[in-house]
């Protein structure tokens, strides 16, 4: 008898790895072919559209994967709406004024749905955003593996669990993105999305008016620059439309600007700056400023590796029909 149940777990153990394996190998390139052809043409003119409309929406567009990625895997929970007995993580204070870009989203999803109903997950369309947008900006195309499917849940008190703020220093942020999976390079590489976007100015006015609970600065950051960012966000502004450039020498460009600014003590958040903190990190910081192209081609692979983590495939959640609720 027990040789039998032996027999049988050993049995089940397999069905187990072959279903998990088989459901790993739907993320595939070119997944709508047959079902929705021109899936990722639509997307792409509407990110087009958006980015001419506003450059700064391509860096909204990458956050946004990047933000969805981290919380509950890449499942487009980030786009769901909150309701009146749920706070979703749109809503949190990580993304909430700071994630822009929902309404390209919104526009494809229109289109697709008009053109191949209940076809195209928003996960996807998502992903194929930020590819568009890490192109249109300057940086590298990339293949986007596809068959994502829509979660249900969203959480606001998840994000802040999930997200790296910008408040983390090299092994904080090392061990945060460990924790989905990725390599302390492949953190430095991702690290490099600051090279475009802005910030509001509460994500960092502690390194010019509060450090470390003083009235002093933060001795890290550029003297010159920390001037020129108290001009921008005066102290005790509640403003909240002040925001700066974080790459302020090219904000709407994917180039390796981000890593000289590190290099010349003008890393905006204290995230950024805390990449020199580490003698390894530090190593890949010069890297990438001095060979744009080797981080370019680094942050494409990192960035198809981040569109795969914890993904919903094959049966499991839904193609929402409005990417703001579920069905």
């Amino acid at each position: 008898m027990s040789r039998m149940l032996f027999n049988f777990q050993v049995i089940l153990t397999l069905i187990i790895v072959l279903f998990t394996a088989n459901v790993t190998s739907q993320l595939q390139v070119g997944f709508y072919k047959n079902s929705c052809r021109f899936a990722e043409f639509i997307v792409k003119d509407e990110v087009r559209k958006g980015f001419f409309r506003d450059r700064g929406v391509a860096a909204g567009l990458v956050r946004m994967h990047f933000h969805d990625c981290f919380v509950r895997g890449c499942d487009a929970s980030v786009l769901l709406d909150s309701t009146p007995s749920n706070q979703a993580e749109k809503d949190s204070v990580a993304n909430n004024p700071s994630l822009r870009g929902f309404e390209v989203i919104d526009n494809a999803k229109a289109r697709l749905e008009a053109q191949c109903k209940g076809v195209v997950s928003c996960a996807d369309i998502l992903a194929f955003a930020a590819r568009d947008s890490v192109e249109l900006a300057g940086g590298i195309g990339y293949d986007v593996p596809a068959g994502r499917r829509d979660g249900r849940v969203s959480l606001a008190s998840e994000s802040l669990t999930n997200l790296p703020p910008p408040s983390f220093t090299v092994n904080q942020l090392t061990q945060r993105f460990a924790n989905k999976g990725f390599t302390q390079e492949e953190m430095v590489t991702l690290s490099g999305a600051h090279t475009i976007g802005r910030s509001h100015c509460p994500s960092f006015s502690d390194r010019l008016y509060n450090f470390n609970g003083t009235n002093s600065q933060d001795p890290s950051l550029n003297s010159m620059y920390a001037a020129q960012l108290k001009r921008q966000c005066p102290q005790g502004s509640t403003d909240p439309n002040l925001v700066v450039p974080i790459n302020p020498s090219s904000p709407n460009a994917m180039d390796s600007g981000y890593y000289v600014d590190i290099l010349n003590k003008r890393g905006l958040f204290t995230s950024d700056q805390t990449l020199l903190t580490n003698p390894e990190t530090a190593r890949q910081v010069n890297q990438n400023a001095m060979t744009p192209l080797l981080w370019k081609n680094k942050f494409a692979a990192a960035m198809v590796k981040m569109g795969k983590v914890d993904v919903l495939t094959g049966s499991a959640g839904e193609i929402r029909a409005n990417c703001r609720v579920v069905n």
